[in-house]
């Protein structure tokens, strides 16, 4: 049977460091196996009021990481304290939201 290898220490840490972000947002992640209709490494949605970020369980570390980062660059991270290399893989994708630092910046089109 075939091992696959852990994640090394650096990846782990980028990605608890982003789930950490996720929650001081009040953004819920969670890892699900992206399969039947649904097709994606995954993203940022809301369901009953409350932001989510699904991740494919199935991919791998790096890819995990940037599917958190491209979600949470959505939103306002003006008022937090976040760490400089946090920041630096959650590069904003839009202008941040105008109310609250947990809203996702809205995106024309």
């Amino acid at each position: 049977m075939a091992r696959t290898s852990a994640p090394s220490p650096a990846l782990r840490k980028r990605q608890e460091a982003l789930e950490e972000l996720a929650r001081q947002l009040g953004v819920r992640v969670q890892y699900e196996p992206m399969t039947g209709r649904v097709h994606g490494a995954g993203g940022l949605c809301k369901v009953h009021g409350e932001y989510r970020v699904i991740v494919d369980r199935r991919l791998p570390p790096r890819e995990r990481i940037g599917v958190l980062a491209r979600a949470l660059s959505r939103f306002d991270l003006s008022e937090l304290e976040v760490p400089a290399e946090v920041e630096a893989l959650v590069c904003p994708v839009g202008p941040p939201a105008r109310e609250a630092s947990s809203e996702p910046a809205e995106h024309p089109g």
